[in-house]
This record gives structure tokens, sequence and C-alpha cells, in this order.
């Protein structure tokens, strides 16, 4: 395993800007997901790690050697595509091995890095098998097992759960993580989906139209996020962004509703703040109390939990609850935001101290 340090790196095709100003460390062993919407340039950010993409500026070290101009198969690293990229004329055992053949390792030693590999992955059963007579989970694991037999100080991971459908994706992400703790490897992995980024990332770096907008341990990105770019981005269903102005303790929103806030939070009269509060942070209340008057706009029982979307003040907001709702579209209903969970922002989006 190895260190990863990007310092100021920039990438740009002719006068497209893809990547600004991106540093970060990835410690020996971390496992760290790069989120944000498509475009943000994730990918790209792989791929020259990868040594795919060539670096317009700033500098890629891999344990300190700094891997600008050395070419992807002297970089030590072994990546796994979304695509899973397998040769469909050779069986399992041979995609595996193909790798190791080419560096020209002898047969024994090919054939035992291949079993403790299949091994690992539960392979063993298929080794004989051409991709075409394997399963979308199955195709992934071979994909996987390929980077692990070339024993790679970086393992670079491209959205490689994304072809398979939600339940699979449940299980293989878990069989990921606890590869990744057996192995103890460097892994840097790109995703879409912050659930995944969530469950599986020691640390995730969130990034947006080519700078990264936060790094952090997925709980502090959750709990602190330092915009409402963050705040929106990670979790599920996402924070509930709440507009209004200061107006001493609360805020004064577009219909004349007061939404109480923290006594110390550092403003002043008439400033705009908006008020960040988790779905699954907000009480749903009876008549009579002092809660916020809105109404129902879409209810979604899953079960365990009620999802709940209200229309209040000309905004949308969402509720997770466990109580089984017997409303209806357009009837009224009361909210009392949780005031010890409240996040507040200012008018540029950036998170306010209390």
């Amino acid at each position: 395993m190895a260190s990863v340090s990007l310092r100021d790196l920039g990438k740009s095709f002719d006068s497209a800007v893809i990547l600004k100003n991106v540093s970060f460390e990835i410690a020996h062993g971390e496992f760290v997901a790069l989120v944000g919407p498509s475009g943000s340039g994730k990918s790209t950010l792989l791929r020259m790690i990868a040594g795919l993409e060539t670096v317009s500026s700033g500098e890629i070290a891999i344990d300190g050697r700094i891997v600008n101009d050395v070419p992807p198969k002297y970089r030590d690293i072994a990546m796994v595509f979304q695509s899973y990229a397998l040769y469909p004329h050779m069986t399992v055992a041979q995609n595996l091995g193909f790798a190791l053949k080419l560096r020209g390792l002898k047969k024994a030693e090919i054939q035992q890095r291949v079993g403790e590999a299949a091994t690992s992955l539960n392979l063993t059963s298929l080794l004989d098998r051409y991709p075409r007579q394997l399963s979308g989970g199955q195709r992934q694991r071979v994909a996987t097992g390929r980077a692990i037999v070339r024993d790679p100080a970086v393992f670079l991971f491209d959205e490689p759960l994304s072809n398979l459908d939600a339940t699979l994706r449940v299980q293989v992400r878990a069989e990921l993580r606890q590869l990744h703790r057996r192995l103890g490897a460097t892994s840097i992995y790109v995703t879409h989906d912050q659930v995944e980024a969530m469950t599986m990332a020691d640390k995730i770096v969130v990034l947006r139209d080519g700078c990264i907008e936060q790094v952090g341990a997925p709980l502090e990105l959750y709990d602190r996020p330092v915009n409402t770019f963050v705040a929106t981005f990670i979790g599920s269903p996402a924070m509930n962004l709440i507009t209004g102005s200061y107006c001493g303790h609360a805020i004064e929103m577009a219909n004349g509703s007061t939404l109480p806030v923290d006594p110390a939070l550092p403003a002043k009269a008439g400033d705009a703040v908006t008020v960040g509060v988790r779905p699954d942070h907000i009480e749903v209340v009876g008549d009579g109390s002092d809660g916020i008057a809105a109404r129902v706009v879409a209810l979604e029982p899953t079960g365990a939990e009620t999802l709940a979307m209200a229309e209040l003040a000309g905004m949308t907001i969402t509720i997770v609850t466990k109580e089984r709702l017997a409303l209806k579209p357009g009837d009224p209903i009361r909210l009392r935001p949780m005031l010890d969970k409240q996040l507040y922002f200012d008018d540029r989006g950036q998170r306010i101290q209390a």
C-alpha cells in the first residue's frame, strides 16, 4: 500500500477547465471516495492518478514519488472500470492471471495468486466459466480479482457498481468494504452515489465544477457541511433549506411565519439566513402546538418509515417519520424542526457557526 498526494492539480481540454487547484492527501491504507454531480471532474481526476490523462498543472505523488510523467504500467496501480473490461474469449482464471502472464511470472506463481484471489472473492467454482456465463455481480468480482492478483500499491475504482441493480449493489459494496479491510490497501473510489460513499469510505472528497468543496470523514460532512451544496449533496433524502430574514432569535419566512433559531447565532436584524435541517429532524405535531403550519404535497409510506413532502411558505420540504400519517395531499400539517439539530448558512451559502 502507498500514500497518494495531489498538489494544486489542474486539468484543461483546450479552453475548457475541468479541474482547478485540487489538493488533498490520502494516507497509507485509506479508503477515499470521490463524489460529486456529473461533470464535477471526479472520473477525470481518477484517470489522471492512473496516468490515463495528462496533468495540465500541479503534481501527483505516489509514496512520495512524483508520477506526472510516469506511464501507467510503472505507477504500481490497478484500476477497476465501470464496464469491468473482461476479455470475453478468456475464462475467469485466464482473465485473473492475464496481467501476471504479461509480466512473465512463472505458471506456478500465477496459479497461486489466482487461487488466492478466487478464494477471497468466492470465485473458485467459476474459474472455468467465461464472462458471458456470469451475472453482473460475478463479473464485478472478477474485475476486482484481476486487480488484486497484481498486488498494487493503490486500487482505483471508477463507479464499479453502477451497472448492478439496487439489491446487488448493497451486497457487493459490503463485500468490497470487507475486502478492503482484509487487504489494507490504499483505495480511491469514484461514485455518483453519496450513500455508497457514506457507507464505504474512510474519507470523502466532494467535488463541484472541478473544485473541492469539502474533504472529511463521512459523518463530519453529514453533521458539519461547510456550505449548502455539501449539506444537500450528502444525505438522502437531502437536507431541507428554509430561507428567511433574521428577526432576533428567529427567521421570518415569506408568509410571515417564524422559525426559532439558536440565540447564539451571529446575525443582525434583516440578514438573509438559511436554516438547514435534516428530514428526520422535523417533528410532526398536533393542532394547537407551537409548530409551523404547512400543507401536505405527497406521502410515500415505506413500511418502517413515512416520507412526506410539504409546502411551507412557498418552499417544498421533506420529512421522514416513523409514524404512519393518516393524511392525504392537500391536508394541513404542523411541523417543528428540532432547534438543536439546525444548521445555519449565510446569503452566500456558507455555514454560520452558532
